[in-house]
């Protein structure tokens, strides 16, 4: 069935195309009026006819550009990928496929101002609602609303694919912005992934499973180990120090991040009260607890003395043996971390704490982590549709956007799994497409280098985790707007250095950290969002 997706993808989409062409009368795609002629004979496999009422135009060849984060690999392996994905892409739709990368650099910052700037050659946009700021984006405009009739015609397969209450959840007002990847399974809780070869030598033997062992951990790395770095964190944006705040609120309280706010200080009381609004950031005592953890850290020498200033590759330096610590979440230790060092570090038993094992505090995924946006001043948003619907959901084509080209950058066993093939490093060969806005569970492969306790720690997570309460809560803040702004500056300002043990005396940090936030707007803001929180609440009926 999966190898004629092409071709039924390219009848549906004639036939989506002529019954959706009127409502889309006025696309850039597509003709001026009804009087338009339609295609001569030598140019009718370039357009799609309506029965003489109008023709859908895609005689000229277009370049769509599509917004994405990650390092732009450098081993040559996506530019060949490329070439082989655009030529199917031009045989199909007559485009191309260019991947803009945001990189990890200061890539909070980064990706928000070039979503500021009304940039007019970009067409797709991967975006998020809980780490990419896809609400407060959508309400600045920076994305074009996707009408049913622009769905349908131009991306019909995604389109019939989602189901209408999932369509509910990429709404703004009414008016659909984002495409959900909604039919891949994954977890993307964050938590630390530590050597289970050493965390065993340190006395460790049941692993660790709480910030108190994680520090027993490190200072067994100094004892025994002291030309390791404990933990060698590149601290030189912001967002190490949120994960790790909030880890540690995750670990240490009941409370549930609240994402899609321009400051990440709000939370959810509990499971039990999820609108009751809290921030542990600004009351408590956990946030103190906290940085005095964090000043003894740094001082004991758990990252190195200039981490607010480090850019390097955390990650190579733990396949090196450099390192002992890398912070990221459960896919990436189950899909990449683990299958690596078993290979370049063997016997290392790489294993991961979940900041949410301590307090079993953890909501599911919500479809909108990875989504994709067409861009509000994209020129040409219906073969940017077309685009995007054919990298989702025809078979040749994900694959190579996916997996690369076959038998160069992968292989297919007898039993219809993902290898690769003899000699492959993925740290160096790997094809950093970094697809995350559409990936699609009927076309994925299993992977026969995943590590095969996955299942064990999904069945983990499913035994407590719940559904995240806020998936349909959009905050208005255009009336607080200045207060918020004001707030993630300071934010900004401090949460890296009091996370790092950088911002001198912790309680007095963290006094100054919260009189500075108070000044900036804290109050009003707390005040504005508790009553959105509660109608939210009555909304649902609960």
């Amino acid at each position: 069935m999966k190898k004629t997706r092409g071709k039924v993808y390219c009848l549906l989409l004639v036939l989506c195309m002529l019954a959706g062409l009127t409502a889309c009368g006025q696309s850039k795609d597509t003709a001026a009026d009804n009087n338009q002629p339609t295609a001569s004979a030598d140019t009718k496999e370039n357009t799609a006819s309506d029965d003489g009422s109008g023709t859908i135009d895609i005689s000229e060849h277009v370049t769509v550009k599509f917004v994405i984060l990650g390092d732009k690999p450098t081993n040559g392996r996506l530019e060949a990928m490329l070439e082989e994905l655009n030529k199917r892409l031009t045989e199909k739709v007559n485009a191309e496929l260019e991947l803009y990368y945001v990189e990890w650099a200061d890539w909070q910052t980064q990706y928000n101002l070039l979503l500021a700037s009304g940039d007019t050659t970009i067409d797709l946009i991967g975006t998020a609602t809980d780490w990419l700021d896809a609400w407060p984006n959508a309400k600045k405009g920076a994305f074009l609303e996707l009408t049913e009739d622009l769905l349908k015609t131009y991306a019909p397969i995604t389109y019939e694919s989602v189901s209408a209450e999932h369509w509910d959840m990429c709404k703004y007002n009414g008016k659909i912005y984002l495409i959900p990847e909604d039919n891949y399974a994954q977890w993307t809780n964050h938590g630390f992934m530590y050597r289970g070869d050493w965390a065993k030598q340190f006395g460790l033997t049941d692993g660790i499973h709480s910030f108190e062992e994680l520090g027993r951990y490190f200072q067994g790395i100094k004892d025994n180990y002291p030309d390791v770095i404990p933990w060698d964190a590149a601290a030189s944006g912001q967002a190490f120090g949120q994960q790790l705040s909030g880890g540690y609120f995750q670990s240490n309280t009941k409370t549930l991040f609240i994402d899609g706010l321009d400051v990440p200080i709000f939370y959810g009381a509990s499971k039990e009260d999820p609108f009751t609004l809290v921030s542990p950031v600004m009351e408590g005592q956990e946030f103190i607890d906290f940085a005095k953890m964090m000043k003894e850290w740094s001082e004991a020498g758990y990252w190195r003395e200039d981490v607010l200033n480090y850019t390097g590759d955390t990650r190579e330096e733990f396949y090196a043996g450099q390192t002992g610590t890398d912070q990221h979440h459960t896919q990436t230790y189950y899909t990449t971390v683990r299958p690596q060092m078993d290979i370049k570090q063997p016997g290392s038993e790489v294993q991961f704490f979940s900041f949410s094992e301590p307090s079993k505090n953890l909501t599911k995924l919500v479809i909108t982590h990875g989504a994709a946006a067409v861009g509000a001043n994209s020129q040409h948003p219906e073969r940017a549709l077309m685009v995007y619907d054919l990298l989702r959901n025809d078979e040749e084509i994900y694959r190579l956007l996916n997996y690369g080209i076959e038998g160069t950058d992968y292989i297919v066993t007898e039993d219809g799994k993902l290898d690769r093939p003899e000699g492959y490093d993925d740290s160096t060969d790997s094809l950093g497409s970094n697809f995350w806005w559409g990936r699609n569970d009927d076309l994925e492969l299993d992977n026969v280098t995943w590590y095969e306790g996955k299942d064990e720690i999904f069945a983990e997570y499913d035994s407590y985790a719940i559904d995240y309460p806020y998936s349909q809560l959009i905050f208005e803040t255009d009336d607080i707007a200045s207060y918020l702004a004001n707030m993630s500056d300071v934010y900004a300002s401090y949460i890296t250095s009091i996370a790092f043990g950088k911002a001198g005396d912790p309680e007095k940090a963290v006094s100054d950290f919260r009189a500075a936030m108070k000044n900036a707007g804290y109050d009003e803001v707390y005040k504005v969002l508790q009553e959105q929180l509660t109608a939210y609440k009555d909304y649902l009926g609960k």
